[in-house]
């Protein structure tokens, strides 16, 4: 039996504006990586969406961003290592206050966007924050989106981290992903197809066509593309036709 999670960005939306459908993908999930308020999210947001996980009995995260709603946290900033940590545990402490308050267990960490670039290419900025992590609570999971920020997971024995795949996004041969200006729909059996390949090999076909590893634990699937339900229904049932269960990242690290 393998035993992989399902993980999904979610709360992104703010005040009158609304992103992705949360609603229609929480029941498909195991965990929730919820926006702090940085680059996305209002308390008013984070507490439904923690709520809503409650409900369905999703593992709840934290999904911090750099503080840039303008630019939805995909735009490069300059921060020291020091600044970064705090953002990260500023949004950890505030969303984790949600969680406390619906009785769900705060779970794990995923960077967003241009923080988790830089995470990706500064060692020392990915130590500090994983530094800071440790410092608020050692049982805390670090989501690891790639291989750069894996390594360093690697170098603190006390840190429980889980590599992240995708199966609606293309990769590069080098493990890399191509992420495209605007989301187009993606093919449910394809998706469905790459997730029993991650699941059960431990690798997957990339855009060259070369089958590349990806020891992922987890799979991510964005909610804000334009069919996130139909790709979920697909993987939810290969996962019935492959023996393959589904948990939370708690229940995993």
């Amino acid at each position: 039996m393998v035993v992989i999670d399902i993980n999904c960005d979610m709360g992104e939306s703010f005040g009158n504006y609304t992103m992705g459908n949360d609603a229609a993908v929480m029941p498909f999930i195991t965990s929730a990586n919820i926006a702090g308020g940085f680059h996305a999210g209002d308390p008013h947001v984070m507490n439904e969406t923690v709520e809503l996980a409650a409900e369905h009995g999703v593992g709840v995260g934290i999904h911090p961003g750099l503080p840039d709603k303008m630019g939805f946290g995909r735009r490069t900033m300059d921060a020291t290592p020091e600044e970064v940590r705090d953002y990260v545990v500023y949004q950890l402490g505030a969303l984790r206050a949600f969680a406390d308050e619906h009785g769900v267990t705060f779970q794990h960490v995923k960077p967003h966007g241009a923080m988790y670039s830089m995470l990706s290419e500064s060692a020392d900025h990915a130590r500090a924050v994983m530094e800071g992590i440790l410092e608020v609570d050692d049982d805390l999971i670090y989501l690891a989106t790639d291989s750069n920020i894996y390594q360093v997971t690697e170098e603190y024995d006390d840190l429980r981290a889980v590599f992240e795949g995708y199966v609606d996004l293309e990769y590069r041969a080098d493990r890399s992903l191509i992420v495209e200006q605007e989301k187009g729909s993606r093919d449910p059996e394809l998706a469905a197809q790459r997730f029993v390949d991650i699941a059960t090999e431990g690798h997957v076909e990339a855009a060259n066509g070369e089958m590349i590893d990806v020891p992922a634990e987890s799979i991510c699937i964005h909610g804000d593309g334009p069919n996130p339900v139909e790709l979920l229904e697909a993987i939810h049932d290969a996962v019935d036709d492959h023996d393959i269960e589904l948990a939370p990242l708690s229940e995993i690290a």
